[in-house]
């Protein structure tokens, strides 16, 4: 073994090591990053990679629309949009059997929209749907399950802050992330409605009374959300705006329409802001303990190595492709989805651009993948938000809830990987 390769070894373990001692994500990789580029370097070269690293990372203006689109999610939040979506889904889906749930999964995409973050989703509609199912009769296990399900859209549906740090990661169009995500955001909604028809059928609450008037009222709260998703995505899709010029418009829009509506004061302003901050800061701190990581796998070539010897297990393109996903699943079970993306994806990347796959379809692929964290034990991030939340479900009955969901997921992910069409069709029509 030679002295990179040891070094390369040696950095996994610490690294596995400090996660398990629950040291920072973002910390752990600068720690490892650093200190194994100056077992192959010496200190200095590692010093400097340090004193530049950070700085270069803040002032990176393709990365300033994340924090400019977790503010629009704040504002979006702080102003009461998700509860006008739930009311206008109600209105709309009601009268099915099982209508609030299908309400519910339709409220998550339309949040996930404006909002980009499946913790965010989940938690705002945990708030809002789990008493309104309680009150009609639903199940814990029933209606946890869904929101856990639904709030999985918010990584998916664009604008994703996942997606655009894999496009930072990867150096890839942001905006034909986004519009990528359109279509298979859309089938993720139908698919889990159908997922309530089917699984919870028989258990399910009958519907209300559908009344035409009030669901074309109901209309009239969710104007706003549209008007973002056109201004946002329409504009990206027809070239008339970048990812971050749109991310920067996005925000503003969304404030000014919470302020013109009534719901947003000068308070609410700042406390949105200061949330913001707090979860753009720990966002950049992982972001700049990725770039440190990055030059420890650069200097050891561990991608590179990693690349010969998958290709020299020649199990093929799709083999190799179900061999890497089934890690990411294997990985779901104690990392996070960001934690995933930033410490995974450079490494499979190159794999991925050997065997010839296209870099938009597999963002769209890993995304859906680790989507299966979100709600896998013992990790299940959106798991763990309901429970905190809704202290008297416990987690077993939420884990039990999404099962059905969990099986929806993995046939959606071979859909899109037999038929890459699906992703591919709308960012091939982008000017």
């Amino acid at each position: 073994m030679s002295n990179a390769d040891f070094v390369a070894v040696a950095g996994f373990v610490v690294l596995f090591a400090m996660m398990a001692l629950r040291v920072p994500i973002g910390v752990a990789m600068g720690l490892v990053g650093v200190g194994g580029f100056a077992a192959i370097t010496g200190i200095k070269p590692a010093l400097n990679l340090l004193a530049q690293s950070p700085i270069r990372v803040i002032s990176d203006f393709n990365l300033s629309l994340i924090p400019f689109f977790i503010l629009m999610g704040v504002f979006a939040t702080n102003s009461g949009m998700s509860r006008e979506l739930f009311r206008a889904g109600h209105a709309w889906l009601g009268f099915l059997k099982g209508g609030m749930a299908l309400s519910t999964i339709a409220a998550c995409g339309g949040f996930a929209a404006i909002c980009g973050s499946s913790v965010a989703t989940a938690a705002t509609m945990t708030k809002i749907a789990l008493p309104e199912m309680r009150r009609v009769g639903y199940s814990n296990e029933v209606s946890s399950g869904v929101i856990a399900a639904g709030g999985t859209l918010g990584i998916l549906i664009p604008p994703s802050v996942v997606l655009a740090v894999y496009a930072y990661i990867t150096e890839q169009d942001v905006g034909k992330l986004f519009v990528a995500g359109i279509i298979p955001g859309a089938l993720a909604v139908i698919m889990y409605m159908l997922t309530v028809r089917v699984a919870y059928g028989r258990s399910l609450p009958p519907g209300e009374r559908f009344v035409i008037r009030d669901a074309v009222q109901s209309l009239r709260d969710v104007w706003a959300v549209l008007i973002l998703f056109i201004a946002i995505i329409g504009s990206m899709y027809l070239g008339i705006a970048t990812a971050t010029e749109a991310a920067a418009v996005g925000s503003v829009l969304t404030c000014l329409i919470g302020v013109l509506r009534g719901r947003l004061n000068l308070n609410k302003i700042m406390d949105s802001l200061i949330e913001a901050l707090r979860t753009s800061v720990a966002i950049y701190t992982i972001l700049i303990g990725a770039v440190l990581f990055g030059y420890f796998l650069a200097i050891t070539q561990t991608p590179q190595k990693i690349t010969a010897f998958l290709v020299a297990l020649d199990f093929g393109a799709y083999g190799t492709l179900a061999l890497i996903l089934a890690f990411f699943l294997l990985m779901g079970c104690i990392l996070d989805a960001m934690a995933m993306i930033i410490l995974l994806v450079p490494i499979v990347f190159p794999v991925i651009l050997h065997l010839g796959f296209d870099p938009i379809w597999f963002g769209v692929i890993i995304v859906m993948t680790v989507e299966l964290g979100l709600i896998t034990p013992p990790v299940g991030m959106n798991v763990f938000v309901i429970n905190t939340i809704a202290r008297e479900v416990s987690l077993v009955t939420i884990f039990k809830g999404v099962f059905p969901f969990v099986l929806t997921d993995i046939l959606r992910l071979i859909l899109l990987i037999v038929f890459p069409a699906i992703v591919l069709f709308l960012p091939l029509t982008m000017k």
